[in-house]
């Protein structure tokens, strides 16, 4: 053995250059310094500019949502409230909104997080008078008894999803410019308390509690992820837990959903109040392990209100069975872990806004997603909420898929930032 390798056994590749370099003089020295550099960069393209895995969830989700919404509302055209559509009507209406959200998520992607940060008090402000305009008489459209959707032509915008959107930079803004103020009540919870508030006022009006539940949490959520005391969050708790229990019993429409949310199959419950709940309940029964197969739900035959809306999980647990609705779950539990851990490198990274930002869409989707399926299994009273990426409806799926582009762009920008660039 010659003594190179006795004194050096394991640093084969670099003593050899030396040793090379040694012998053959300095071309062979800029040869191993051109292996070495090409070999960095061969290393560093592996680093993909975005999140492949989470794209594919979220691409995922939204093709099963379009096949199974045309298949809960393939049968609607036989019934009197839709005998003027066609079976295909609301399968050709989420193609085009899929169309729609995949061109303006594009768009959004392009944006700097920066820009969604400066501008977050405007677009939380012009989401307030949309609220409000949607009460104009004349300006905003009413279905099944709640006044929620502008017209736009092709679809129904409603402002309250939106909201959920503006909600999340709103408070994540405003979480990074009152951090020294968050053990304030006065300077700290107030503010947004009162913003809050103001929003909730607007959304009960419609009414649309379901959408009021998610903003709150979304505002506070992020909140508290921020740092804000937890003397003051957990009175924040209390005072969110009374507020709705004083809605509840002061209502006598949300009192009995409460009511039929407890005893479901009581007779009187089942035929009114309970009557969703319990029809969602007999799909999955019906679905056991592995379903009766694509189109073969007998719920959506009329029996099932808002099949194709908010009770789409029932419908996929009757037709896909546990092993879908198992599968569903894990799509959205992978995208809301890849959105938490987003966030996570942005503020490993001192981007406070975009962390939180990031944060926050991972409390929207999953949050939304974990109360819809609630509602579906009977877990949590009735609210009228979409599951996301996955119901039909023009204006969640457009919101949803600015929400995803966002958290897209943070994570490309965190990759920029890893791979020593400048944003």
């Amino acid at each position: 053995m010659s003594l190179k390798e006795k004194l050096f056994p394991e640093n084969r590749l670099g003593l050899g250059r030396f040793w090379n370099f040694s012998r053959g003089g300095i071309d062979n020295f800029r040869s191993g310094l051109r292996d070495a550099v090409s070999g960095v960069e061969q290393t560093r393209s592996r680093m993909m500019d975005y999140d492949q895995l989470l794209v594919w969830a979220v691409l995922s989700l939204a093709l099963i949502g379009l096949v199974m919404v045309y298949s809960a509302s393939i049968t609607l055209a036989d019934g009197p409230k839709y005998a003027n559509y066609s079976s295909n009507f609301f399968l050709i209406r989420h193609c085009i909104s899929l169309a729609i959200a995949i061109g303006v998520g594009i768009w959004a992607f392009k944006i700097p997080t920066k820009v969604w940060d400066r501008y977050s008090p405007v677009i939380f402000g012009f989401t307030v008078l949309l609220l409000i305009a949607v009460l104009v008489p004349g300006v905003g459209k009413g279905v099944n008894g709640a006044k929620r959707w502008i017209p736009l032509g092709l679809m129904n915008f409603q402002p309250s999803e939106l909201m959920k959107f503006a909600a999340v930079i709103f408070a994540a803004s405003y979480t990074v410019q009152r951090q020294e103020y968050l053990h304030s009540f006065v300077k700290g919870m107030l503010p947004m308390g009162i913003a809050v508030a103001l929003v909730g006022g607007l959304l009960m009006a419609e009414p649309d509690m379901g959408a009021f539940v998610v903003v709150a949490l979304i505002a506070f959520g992020i909140l508290f992820l921020g740092g804000i005391n937890a003397k003051l969050f957990g009175g924040l708790i209390l005072v969110g837990l009374m507020s709705g229990a004083t809605m509840i019993a002061l209502s006598p429409f949300r009192r009995g959903r409460m009511l039929a949310f407890m005893d479901p199959w009581q007779v009187d419950n089942a035929a009114n109040k309970g009557y969703q709940l319990t029809h969602s309940l007999m799909a999955f029964g019906r679905g056991e392990w592995f379903g009766l197969g694509l189109g073969g739900s007998v719920e959506k035959l009329h029996y099932l209100p808002e099949a194709h809306t908010d009770f789409i999980m029932a419908v996929i647990g009757e037709e896909l069975g546990f092993v879908g609705v198992v599968v569903m779950i894990f799509l959205f539990y992978w995208i809301v872990r890849r959105a938490f851990l987003i966030g996570r490198t942005a503020l490993q990274l001192d981007r406070s806004f975009a962390g939180l930002a990031a944060k926050g869409v991972a409390i929207w989707i999953g949050w939304q997603a974990f109360i819809n399926m609630g509602v579906n299994l009977g877990l949590l009273p009735t609210k009228g909420l979409t599951l996301p990426l996955v119901s039909y409806g023009g204006s969640g799926i457009l919101m949803n898929a600015v929400a995803v582009a966002m958290l897209l762009r943070i994570d490309y920008e965190n990759r920029i930032l890893m791979r020593g660039g400048k944003l």
